[in-house]
């Protein structure tokens, strides 16, 4: 499940929304496919209406990807786009809330906080399949002798997201401290 088609395919076969027309969906998703690195793969997709406050406030539509790296969130504009991700070390939790009529996953991250409204006849279902890929997810950041990855691998990690922007210097150091035992 790598192209745009595929993932919105999956959406419609497992009941995970469907977006406000085809098209758009497959533009959302069409972002997703474009992130991807040739190494990752999606474990499961959504739609859902982002950073849901009420039925008035909202962002509209994304396309929503767990894969064996991280969770990704995009959405297609008339003008521009929106793409954004969560790896797994920087993911505090998700979980389901239920209304009446609607269901809310929130994925709580080191940074923010976004709540996705999906029709509540399918919300626990996408989350019960959103934490399944988060499980395998895990699994796949163990090498395949079984063992987990080095304190050198990982602070390899940590200092390459340092280098992007995507962590302070101060999370940096924080979580070498800890990858080498020394908090």
């Amino acid at each position: 499940m790598r192209t745009a088609e595929e993932m919105y395919n999956y959406c419609l076969e497992n009941g995970f929304g469907q977006g406000m027309t085809r098209n758009w969906a497959l533009k959302h998703f069409s972002l997703i496919e474009k992130n991807l690195a040739p190494d990752e793969e999606p474990i499961m997709c959504f739609i859902g209406l982002h950073n849901y406050k009420s039925i008035t406030k909202h962002d509209n539509n994304y396309a929503y990807a767990v894969t064996n790296k991280r969770i990704m969130m995009a959405q297609k504009r008339i003008i521009g786009e929106s793409f954004q991700s969560v790896l797994p070390d920087r993911l505090n939790d998700v979980s389901l809330g239920a209304g009446l009529l609607v269901g809310i996953i929130t994925i709580d991250t080191m940074n923010e906080t976004f709540n996705v409204m999906v029709g509540k006849t399918h919300a626990q279902n996408i989350n019960q399949k959103i934490h399944e890929a988060l499980a395998q997810s895990k699994q796949n950041t163990q090498q395949p002798t079984g063992g987990t990855i080095s304190a050198a691998d990982e602070i390899k990690k940590y200092k390459e997201l340092l280098d992007l922007g995507a962590i302070t210097q101060e999370e940096f150091d924080g979580k070498k401290k800890q990858l080498l035992g020394l908090d």
